[in-house]
Parts: C-alpha cells; sequence; structure tokens
C-alpha cells in the first residue's frame, strides 16, 4: 500500500515538474519579444539589422529624440491624440456597452431578440468591411479634415461598440434579478437599480468594459490610417510607428521605434494596475454573496 502511494506521490511530482517546466518555457517565450524590444529602445547602435542579440551600446538618446525631434515625426502630438481619443472613447464606449447589455438583460420589449440576433449576425462580419461607407458619411459631415478627424475617429469608434454587448450581458445574467426587483418594490427606478446596485455587483465586468475600450482605440491602425491620411497634425501612435518603419526613416527612427512601443505600453499598464484592485474586490464581494 505504501509503494503505491509512494509512486503516485512520484508520479504527481514528476507531472507537476513537466507542468512548471512547460510554463516556463512558455513564460520565456512570451518575454523574450518584449526584453528585446526593451533593449533595442536603449541600443546606440541605429538601424533595423545588428549583428548580435544584445547591444553593443546603451544611450537615452532614442527617448529623447522621440520627444524632441519634430522635424519628421511629431511624436509628442500623435501621443496627445491618441490619449486624448482614447479617454473619451473609454467614457463613452463603457456607457454604451454597459447600458445596451443591463437593457438586454433586465428588460423585456419589442424587438429584443431581433437585436441579439442582428447584433450576432453583424458581428460576423470583418470591421473593415464598413470603412468606406464610414468614412464617405463622415467626409459629408465634414469631419475628415482637420482637427474634426479626431471628433470622427471618436464617434466610430464608440458609436461601433454597441454591438459588442454580448460579454456584460452574461455577466448581468448572472445577478440574481430578485436583488432589481426588490429594490424596486422599494420605490427605486432602473436608472437608480442600475447605477447603486448593478454596477457595483458587476466591478469585475466594468474593468474588464473600461479597459478594452480603451485599448480598442490605443492600438487601432487601419480606421485611423482610413481617416487621417496626409493630416499628420492628427496622426495616431499607431501611424507614428508606421511611419517610423518606412523605408526612408528605418535607419535613424527604428531604435525610436522600439522606444515608441516601450511608451505607449506605459499607459495600458498603468489602467490595468490601477483597475487590478478594483477587480480583485468586485470578485471577491461576487465570492462572498
Amino acid at each position: 500500500m505504501k509503494d503505491e502511494k509512494n509512486k503516485l506521490s512520484l508520479r504527481r511530482r514528476l507531472v507537476n515538474l513537466l507542468v512548471h517546466l512547460l510554463l516556463a518555457v512558455l513564460a520565456i517565450i512570451w518575454i523574450l519579444p518584449i526584453f528585446w524590444i526593451v533593449l533595442t529602445s536603449f541600443r546606440a547602435e541605429p538601424g533595423a539589422y545588428t549583428n548580435t542579440f544584445l547591444p553593443q551600446g546603451y544611450t537615452l538618446n532614442n527617448y529623447i529624440k522621440l520627444f524632441t525631434d519634430r522635424n519628421v515625426l511629431n511624436f509628442p502630438k500623435m501621443f496627445v491624440n491618441t490619449l486624448i481619443i482614447a479617454i473619451v472613447c473609454c467614457i463613452a464606449s463603457t456607457f454604451f456597452i454597459l447600458s445596451v447589455a443591463y437593457s438586454l438583460s433586465r428588460m423585456r420589449f419589442k424587438f429584443r431578440k431581433a437585436y441579439m440576433n442582428m447584433a450576432m449576425i453583424l458581428g460576423l462580419f470583418p470591421g473593415f468591411m464598413a470603412m468606406v461607407a464610414q468614412y464617405f458619411i463622415l467626409k459629408a459631415m465634414g469631419l475628415t479634415e482637420g482637427s474634426m478627424v479626431r471628433l470622427g475617429l471618436i464617434i466610430v469608434y464608440s458609436a461601433c461598440t454597441g454591438l459588442g454587448f454580448q460579454i456584460a450581458k452574461g455577466f448581468f445574467d448572472t445577478i440574481p434579478r430578485s436583488i432589481d426587483e426588490a429594490a424596486v418594490m422599494d420605490g427605486a427606478s432602473q436608472w437608480v437599480v442600475f447605477t447603486r446596485i448593478t454596477m457595483p455587483l458587476a466591478k469585475p465586468i466594468v474593468i474588464y468594459t473600461v479597459m478594452t475600450s480603451f485599448i480598442a482605440p490605443w492600438v487601432d491602425f487601419v480606421f485611423a490610417k482610413v481617416l487621417c491620411r496626409a493630416n499628420a497634425d492628427q496622426f495616431t501612435v499607431a501611424i507614428g510607428l508606421w511611419n517610423m518603419l518606412q523605408k526612408e526613416y528605418i535607419y535613424q527612427w527604428y531604435t525610436c521605434f522600439a522606444a515608441g512601443a516601450v511608451v505607449i505600453s506605459i499607459p495600458i499598464a498603468a489602467l490595468f494596475l490601477y483597475m487590478q484592485r478594483f477587480y480583485v474586490e468586485g470578485m471577491s464581494g461576487a465570492v462572498k454573496g
């Protein structure tokens, strides 16, 4: 009996060892590109190609050039443009998604199922199929030139989020309806139930929605390139980084491209670290309930 237990224990240890080794290898594979791009951002040698994996020299000039050289690529202006668009879209998109998800989860009205079916069908088509139509609509509204480009991007990014309610709706479905019914019997309106009862109980999905709503416009390139075209003052960071890899800029700007990749990851990382504690609080509250 003891021999069998020892064999089982040894087998479990071997399996755990193999699993941990596999996870360690996967972690190294995942971290290696990040480690490489950070090293490249401090590399002193210009150009995209080097003979060694590790840089021969290190410097901060890549970051300095990224924020001070505005003759060719105005990265600070692109960063500010993207930050404004991302923040506004994050607020608007979060409100739209959570409102639509709550309405479809808690309310019963005509064409409710038809809307959900339509949203599911439209979600099967790639978003870039509508870009041409969106561009000409925005052009007719005068939102494709000058500072109005930012407004056009905000409208498109925010307006399209209402169809992405499925995940939030699924979470709202897990919250007992009896809580809402008790609040309504006490005289609370649907708005009060939504803001003061459901939202505190739905912190995890709120955090998820905030983060995805911020990241989507922050990293988008295709539609931003379509709408901005040659309006360099309205470029976003994605377009700026893409321009750094063009053949006329890549030799002098490749290491700055790596520095820019590190810089644009900071707001996303900061948002995640800040919102993570609310996510944990929401999960612990859900377990307690």
